[in-house]
C-alpha cells in the first residue's frame, strides 16, 4: 500500500497494489516470483520501491514494515475500533492456525478480530465478497483502507491525542523503517487536527490473468498513472489552487504485510502484518 500525507493541504491518500500484481519480463514462463509480493520477502524494501515506482510513476523514498502484532496491540490500545463487517466470514486454516470468526454489521473490533478482518479473503465454501464490493483480494484490500481510517479516526479522538507522542514511540520500538522519529513528531501537531474523511482511498487498476497457468493481477499502466496523477494533485491541493503546491509538502510511504514466520532476509522492510503462527499467503 502506497500512503501520502500533506500537512499544508491536510489531505491523505491511500493506494493498494494487489499482492499478485506481475512484475516480470516474459508472461510466457511467468513464475511465482513474477508476483510483487515476492520481491519484498526475497529482494527487501528497497527493490520493492524500486517496482512499486515503475509500476506507478511515483518517486518513493521512505517504507514502513508493520508487524501483525503492533496492529493487535494498537487496536487494543486504543480500546477497539467501532467497524461495520461488511459481510459473514468464516474461514479455518489449521495448517497456519488461522481461524477467522465474523459476524457481519457495526460492532467493536478487538485486537484479534481486527487482524482477523484484514486477513479474511473467502470463506471455507469458497464465497467472497460480493462483486460490488470486490471479491477476494480486492475485497480485502478495500476493508483493510476503509478500516485503516476508522482506526485513524479513533486514533485521534481527543482521549487519544494527548498520548500520540507515546504511541508513535511504542509503534517505532515494533516496526522496520528507514523514517526516524525525528522525521516524524514535525507532523504529529498537524496530524492531531487531521479529518479522515480527508483521505481518499483507491487501487491499482488492472484486471486478474493467468500467466503460464498462474493467477496473476495484470496492471493498466497508463490507467493506474492517472488514478495516481488524480490521487496526487487531491492531496497537493492542485484542484483548488495551484499555488498550495509544495515540492516537499508530502511525505510518501510504502507499506506491505509480512508475517513472523516467513524468512526476513533483510534488516529493514515495508509496513507489514506478522504473527507468530500466522502467515499472509492466505
Amino acid at each position: 500500500m502506497v500512503c501520502s500525507y500533506n500537512p499544508k493541504t491536510q489531505r491523505a491518500s491511500m493506494l493498494s497494489i494487489p499482492r499478485d500484481t506481475f512484475i516480470g519480463k516474459n508472461k510466457s514462463k511467468a513464475t511465482g516470483y513474477d508476483k510483487i509480493n515476492s520481491v519484498y520477502s526475497n529482494k527487501g524494501p528497497e527493490k520493492t520501491m524500486e517496482l512499486v515506482n515503475e509500476l506507478t510513476g511515483m518517486n518513493i523514498k521512505y517504507y514502513v514494515v508493520v508487524n501483525n502484532q503492533v496492529v493487535i496491540d494498537l487496536v487494543n490500545n486504543i480500546g477497539g475500533v467501532y467497524f461495520d463487517v461488511p459481510i459473514d466470514m468464516n474461514y479455518d486454516d489449521k495448517t497456519q492456525n488461522l481461524h477467522i470468526h465474523l459476524k457481519s454489521g457495526y460492532q467493536k473490533i478487538d485486537g484479534d478480530h481486527a487482524e482477523q478482518l484484514l486477513r479474511f479473503r473467502h470463506n471455507n465454501d469458497g464465497t467472497s465478497y460480493p462483486s460490488e464490493y470486490g471479491d477476494n483480494d480486492f475485497g480485502r484490500m478495500k476493508t483493510q483502507r476503509d478500516f485503516m481510517i476508522e482506526v485513524g479516526k479513533q486514533t485521534l479522538k481527543l482521549k487519544n491525542i494527548t498520548h500520540i507522542k507515546s504511541i508513535m514511540t511504542t509503534l517505532f520500538e515494533n516496526i522496520e523503517t528507514n523514517v526516524t522519529l525525528d522525521d516524524v513528531f514535525p507532523y504529529v501537531p498537524w496530524a492531531v487536527s487531521f479529518d479522515m474523511a480527508n483521505v481518499k482511498s483507491n487501487q491499482v487498476a488492472g484486471v486478474a490473468q493467468d500467466y503460464n497457468k498462474l493467477s496473476f493481477f495484470a496492471s493498466d499502466e497508463e490507467e493506474t498513472k492517472q488514478i495516481v496523477k488524480e490521487m496526487t494533485n487531491y492531496v497537493e491541493g492542485i484542484e483548488q489552487a495551484e499555488d498550495t503546491q509544495e515540492e516537499d509538502g508530502d511525505a510518501k510511504i510504502e507499506v506491505k504485510n509480512q508475517t513472523k514466520n516467513e524468512t526476513k532476509k533483510h534488516t529493514n522492510t515495508t509496513n507489514t502484518t506478522k504473527k507468530s503462527t500466522k502467515s499472509t499467503k492466505k
